[in-house]
């Protein structure tokens, strides 16, 4: 969070500031809401000044033309609210604005280019300057929240506390831009942001070294230079809840306005197989210690270790419960989780006691510690015995290191003594949302034990994370286990401030997202949209922390109910939709040869495409996948998919697959489903019946709960398709 006042400045800011005190008329305006919009041209750009009665307002830059140039109102098209033509000799831009209100106030301005002939574009100015009174960008006071981290989504956070314009969501949708980066050779990162009071997108241009033949826009192209969208709201709390909340729902209202890509249909069923038996039978994916059997971190690679069993055991546990048997590999693998146990200590160590020399035996990272404890929960509270007692057993020293950290865990200690390794990350920050997945763990305890001391642990660390707003992510995934474990507590104390606090993580998890579908480079062969990229600084998506959010968020769901902002429902149904379409491209045989790193990160062995174990990693900006290296403890992600989103349904000659997170299917008739769907209002998923083996799909009927028919969207002998509301119920029926 950074207080804004205006410092030295630019000359586009005082450019601005002179054509806003000249008085001229705007070539055309309109209102969204309370907002009054007014069309400005200067002599280099054309501006769209957005005021609130006597509350200050924003200058946002649609176009900068540096080269003589005309410009005039034309007819707008459908779903605009106005069109403006700009003429010169690099070529013609046409502006598109969109204004609507719905709950709120939106704004949305199309920039699009056609070059006369190919042309390089310059240095761009960026395009979005908070106005104070009389219009002046020099008397404006204003706190930014949360800017566009590397090259996750576009968006800027922030309010106008002098004048009281409110809060603002601006987000630069980079998707349509995709040609020209590709033909620029460009990417977005950190391309929206700035310094107070020149904020916003920065287009991103080619170097000055740069060949103009290579980065050149080809003339008679059409290229979309910018996509913003802007939700407002007058009120603009600085409390760190209800502004969090009120980004989860302004980053929804955006949402709403996004051409979405399409999700596919992916065979998780057989892809679990596949996973199964590489686990099973391939020699590089697990190895013997002290006669038991444990998971290679790494194909090939890597030293056992207790969150990587964990980590797979208990994907594979849920499996066994979705198949009707448990895999024998399962059993295997338990059989040796105790000699991770260190009885002196009291808790369970990252490496098995024969670890070699290379690795600090006593090294471990905070949310190391925890983790391995969270899925040993899961077993525990499933009725197995063994994982209740090792989960136990454990547990004191977990409180003791928490109590010893006051909550606020650094990034790796000893064991032995909690003497710090390493106490913060390069923006000085320690492991800040380990609290979240401690708490949780401690959700668990008390459930297994009804000791208020775990409840009670559980609360001071929530409470100890109060306070940081948008730097509440270190790692994806403990953060959303955050955001469960704040609405758990909330459904077991009755205080609302948990559920409130809930948005807080979920804040920081939207802030680290990739809520655009990037073309550059090799990111053109998989899916980005809706991504969420590991780390708080991480370049990069990984598998692990994309399905261990999913199943944290199906618990975040489960406890959320009828209270959940609908905006917060909305946008983690559509994550968990998403993931499951994009993550299918983590594997190495979903992409082409030239998409994967030929080299591994050192000591992380080798890519083997035979393999159906995932990548660790996938990058936005184009890299070659698969750098770190081929992840076997990924290998749980198709378990938890599969038994996710395909439904078995009892003597019927299919399955029901639905990329959306369904609350409850109930048998009402011998050919009769109910199924209740928990996604957005708004939204809608698919529900596939897939043919079983052997079998031929029948003629089926799916009704609204209003009994509205809907019609199937596509069928072929194997899979029949259907469209349906993400939320509600339907009645499913086949001959």
């Amino acid at each position: 969070m950074a207080t804004a006042e205006a410092p030295a400045v630019s000359p586009h800011v005082l450019a601005l500031r002179e054509m806003l005190q000249d008085g001229s008329a705007p070539l055309t305006q309109f209102d969204v809401g309370e907002l009054s919009v007014a069309l400005h041209v200067s002599a280099d750009s054309v501006f769209a000044i957005v005021r609130r009665e006597r509350a200050g307002g924003l200058a946002v830059r649609a176009a900068f033309v540096p080269a003589p140039f005309t410009c005039e109102a034309i007819d707008a098209e459908d779903g605009e609210t106005a069109r403006l033509r700009i003429v010169s000799a690099m070529g013609e831009h046409l502006l598109s604005f969109h204004a609507d209100r719905e709950a709120l106030e939106r704004l949305r301005i199309v920039t699009r280019f056609t070059p006369s002939r190919a042309v390089v574009l310059p240095f761009m100015p960026r395009d979005l300057y908070p106005l104070g009174r009389h219009d002046d960008p020099l008397r404006v006071k204003g706190t930014v929240e949360a800017s566009q981290r590397g090259i996750n989504t576009g968006l800027l956070y922030f309010r106008i506390d002098d004048p009281g314009f409110g809060n603002v969501l601006y987000v630069q949708n980079l998707t349509p831009s995709n040609d020209y980066y590709r033909a620029t050779g460009t990417t977005p990162r950190e391309s929206v942001g700035g310094a107070w009071p020149e904020i916003g997108y920065a287009l991103p241009t080619p170097s000055a070294n740069a060949d103009p033949a290579e980065v050149s826009l080809p003339a008679g192209q059409t290229v979309t230079l910018s996509d913003t969208i802007l939700v407002f709201r007058h009120e603009a709390p600085p409390q760190e809840r209800e502004s969090a909340r009120q980004f989860v729902e302004m980053l929804a209202a955006v949402y709403e306005v996004l051409d979405l890509p399409p999700a596919q249909f992916r065979d998780w069923a057989d892809r679990a197989e596949r996973s199964a038996h590489d686990l099973a039978n391939a020699p590089e994916a697990t190895i013997r210690h002290y006669g038991h059997r444990y998971i290679h971190p790494y194909t090939a690679a890597e030293y056992p270790d207790i969150m990587v069993q964990m980590s797979v055991i208990t994907a594979l546990h849920q499996w066994g419960k979705w198949r009707g048997e448990a895999h024998p590999l399962e059993a295997e693998l338990k059989a040796g989780l105790r000699k991770f146990y260190d009885a002196d200590l009291g808790t369970l160590r990252r490496y098995l006691p024969n670890v070699g020399k290379d690795k600090d035996a006593d090294a471990v990272d905070s949310w190391y510690l925890y983790h391995p404890l969270l899925n040993l929960g899961i077993l525990a509270l499933d009725g197995d015995d063994r994982a209740r007692a090792l989960f136990l057993d454990s547990i004191g020293y977990a409180v003791r290191a928490a109590r010893h950290f006051d909550y606020h865990w650094p990034i790796q200690y000893r064991v032995t003594d909690f003497s710090v390794i390493t106490d913060a990350a390069a923006d000085g920050r320690g492991q800040t949302d380990v609290g979240g997945i401690y708490a949780w763990i401690m959700l668990q305890a008390f459930e297994l034990t009804d000791d208020k001391t775990y409840l009670d642990e559980a609360r001071a660390a929530i409470d100890a994370a109060m306070g940081l707003r948008f730097n509440v992510n270190y790692q994806a995934n403990l953060t959303a286990w955050g955001a469960a474990a704040c609405m758990r507590l909330w459904r077991i104390t009755n205080r609302d401030v948990y559920r409130e606090q809930s948005y807080v993580y979920l804040a920081s998890f939207l802030h680290n997202g990739v809520m655009w579908d990037s073309n550059i480079g090799h990111a053109a062969s998989y899916e980005t949209f809706m991504a969420v990229t590991c780390l708080q600084d991480a370049p990069y998506m990984a598998m692990y922390e994309c399905f261990d959010s999913f199943v944290a968020f199906e618990q975040y769901l489960n406890d959320g109910g009828p209270d959940l902002e609908p905006g917060a429902r909305m946008l983690i149904g559509e994550y968990c939709r998403y993931a499951l379409s994009r993550a299918w491209y983590y594997y190495p045989d979903a992409l082409p040869d030239e998409a994967i790193a030929t080299e591994q990160r050192d000591a992380n062995g080798h890519i083997d495409r035979a393999l159906s174990f995932p990548l660790e990693d996938l990058y936005p900006d184009g890299q070659q996948a698969g750098q770190v290296g081929q992840e076997v403890y990924g290998a749980g992600a198709a378990f938890i998919f599969t038994s996710r989103a395909f439904h078995r349904v009892e003597g019927a000659p299919f399955q029901l697959y639905c990329d959306l997170l369904l609350r409850a299917v109930e048998r009402i008739g011998d050919r009769a489903l109910s199924i209740q769907l928990d996604g957005g209002e708004t939204r809608t998923g698919s529900l596939y019946l897939v043919r079983q083996k052997r079998r031929t799909l029948p003629d089926s009927n799916v009704l609204t709960a209003a009994g509205d028919p809907i019609a199937p969207e596509t069928a072929t002998a194997d899979r029949i398709t259907y469209r349906v509301p993400a939320s509600g119920r339907l009645i499913l029926t086949w001959e």
